[in-house]
């Protein structure tokens, strides 16, 4: 079956590594269920996806459908110095994005692939304008916990007391559109909240999305920095549960001190390691962060240090023990449900925005209490027990994959109804 012929599915990400890969996995997801999926976020991204992943505009088979790319330009310059300005790229990006989708949606109908539905992230909240005024059903998907959905709901609508001082970065003015919430978790881990929160929302927990039985094809990515696939062979090389990954992530960027904390606990506590320390973004104008005298030389036999990693096969490696992430944004309330509630992670230091120094000495007792001994041993049992969930959650008759696949029948009776509905209007305009 040609792609020509599938239900078409358009989805349309905020510019951003944390954003696009998540999308993209889900657009891997439903491509592998016999849709048509045209995956676009700004040309400024694409590029670098493009570069990193050797990505192709052609469309590419995946399971039973197709998967393609549409990027679009924001009207910055690559250079121009209103990019750093988060608020105000923000506004561009809705000016612009309105009226491009819109094309893109009018193309596709010219080309006789008319989008059925519409699938967005929060960060761009206008997307779910543009598919109702083109009269197209519209989705979004959640990428942080149910729990942190449920905080800033609360937050918008007063209903308990939250800090004078405390603004999430969120808009949520447009979840009323959506006829869908998706979300990058499964019931069995946030039941209470995800049964609660569904008293508003129709929603429908189809996570997590890294998990892809049905579409392993994994070389198609969304990230935006070549990944050292070195450090692959290299965990090859460690004992099993030995090494601790240490990655912040494509944003966040931690003072030097905190690296020169980080690097010395490292030190101390003699424990093997993969860091991921990536140049800052080149929007930023910020200075690479260097590492203390003599620390590669130091570390050379259990260490290993790289700009990018290809963190999907890192994290799975039975090599690695434990993974260091920074609090920062949804990471705090993340860690406070890691800690208190499942009990798969010891806490370290405080709150990003905090920009309070956690030490070398609370680094090196924090390793050594996540690799070895009793502590490290609960960690893990009860980390299996999740793995266990997580898997039997996008089994074939498992709570995600059922989820999923009653979105994407949903999508099938949407369009065949909107199509019954135009041959209708077709007949009855018909003279006799």
């Amino acid at each position: 079956m040609g792609s020509e012929t599938l239900v078409h599915v358009l989805l349309v990400s905020f510019p951003g590594q944390g954003h696009i890969n998540p999308l993209l996995r889900l657009g891997k997801r439903l491509a592998a269920k016999g849709l048509l999926v045209s995956f676009s976020t700004t040309q400024y991204k694409g590029k670098d996806m493009q570069e990193a992943n050797d990505i192709t505009d052609k469309a590419i088979p995946i399971g039973d459908g197709f998967l393609q790319f549409e990027f679009f330009e924001d009207g910055w310059a690559h250079d121009d110095p209103k990019r750093k300005k988060f608020s105000d790229y923000l506004l561009q990006l809705e000016l612009v994005g309105k009226q491009t989708i819109s094309r893109i949606i009018k193309k596709y109908g010219d080309d006789n692939q008319p989008v059925s539905c519409i699938i967005n992230n929060p960060f761009i909240p206008w997307v779910c304008d543009v598919a109702n005024e083109h009269g197209i059903p519209s989705a979004m998907l959640w990428v942080q916990s149910c729990a942190v959905f449920t905080a800033y709901y609360h937050y918008l609508h007063k209903l308990v007391p939250f800090p004078s001082d405390t603004e999430p970065h969120m808009d949520f003015k447009n979840l009323s559109i959506p006829f869908c919430i998706l979300m990058d978790t499964f019931e069995e881990l946030e039941h209470k909240i995800i049964d609660y929160m569904s008293k508003f929302f129709l929603i429908k927990t189809v996570g997590p999305l890294f998990k892809n039985p049905q579409a392993p094809n994994t070389m198609i990515r969304g990230d935006c920095f070549k990944a050292d696939h070195d450090c692959i062979e290299w965990l090859n090389s460690k004992p099993q549960a030995s090494v601790v990954y240490i990655s912040f992530g494509s944003t966040v960027y931690l003072p030097q001190e905190q690296i020169d904390e980080i690097a010395y606990g490292i030190l101390s506590s003699q424990v093997s390691f993969l860091w991921v320390l990536k140049p800052p973004l080149r929007d930023l104008g910020l200075k690479l962060h260097v590492l203390p005298d003599g620390f590669g030389e130091k570390t050379k036999d259990r260490g290993k240090v790289v700009q990018w990693s290809p963190q999907e096969e890192v994290l799975a490696h039975p090599s690695v023990a434990a993974f260091l992430i920074p609090l920062w944004l949804e990471f705090v309330t993340n860690a406070k449900f890691l800690v208190d509630v499942y009990c798969v992670g010891i806490g370290l230091g405080h709150s990003h925005a905090e920009n309070i120094l956690i030490t070398r000495d609370e680094v090196h007792k924090c390793l050594l209490k996540a690799t070895v001994g009793p502590k490290a041993v609960e960690l893990k049992q009860n980390a299996l027990k999740w793995k266990m969930e997580a898997e039997a959650a996008v089994a074939e008759d498992g709570s995600s994959e059922q989820n999923l696949q009653a979105f994407v029948q949903d999508i099938r009776n949407r369009t065949t109804a909107v199509y019954i509905k135009s041959t209708t209007e077709r007949v009855s305009n018909i003279e006799i």
